[in-house]
């Protein structure tokens, strides 16, 4: 089936979308404080405190499991985790990787803020991007994937 499309091919508008959501990773890595999650520990704190009064007690447990007992590293898992889903959706690097990483870690932010309106919105449509970018084999252009023969 035939797409048309205007300025560009079907390929490169999904390598756009890519790429825009690589941004998007990018810019929630630039504004984090990373002094504050690394060395002071807010970003797991103030997660802490959502997990804490959160509806569903798996989400509570699972965080009280997982994320309280490793909070110094997990604020490098989260924080890292967002520069490595921007530089690879940026530069088309592992790009199924990055999308399906990115679709997790949306989900895991979706859930945890289930209460937040604006979280929801966001995490929703970057999962949406993801998924579509995904299925949509985005890595066919404008990637390094596509440039070393990767997928």
């Amino acid at each position: 089936m035939d797409v048309q499309t205007i300025g560009l091919g079907g390929a490169a508008w999904l390598a756009v979308l890519r790429i825009g959501l690589g941004l998007w990773w990018l810019e929630s890595w630039r504004h984090k404080d990373r002094t504050g999650w690394f060395e002071r520990g807010t970003g797991i704190a103030w997660a802490a405190e959502v997990a804490a009064a959160h509806r569903w007690r798996p989400v509570r447990a699972g965080f009280e499991k997982v994320v309280a007992p490793r909070p110094r590293l997990m604020a490098h898992v989260v924080v890292h985790a967002e520069l490595a889903l921007g530089l690879g959706l940026v530069g088309g690097f592992l790009t199924p990787v990055a999308l399906a990483g990115g679709l997790l870690l949306n989900t895991l932010y979706f859930t945890l803020m289930i209460h937040d309106w604006a979280e929801q919105g966001q995490n929703a449509m970057m999962a949406l991007i993801s998924l579509v970018a995904l299925f949509g084999m985005s890595w066919q252009t404008w990637s390094l994937d596509s440039a070393l023969g990767l997928f």
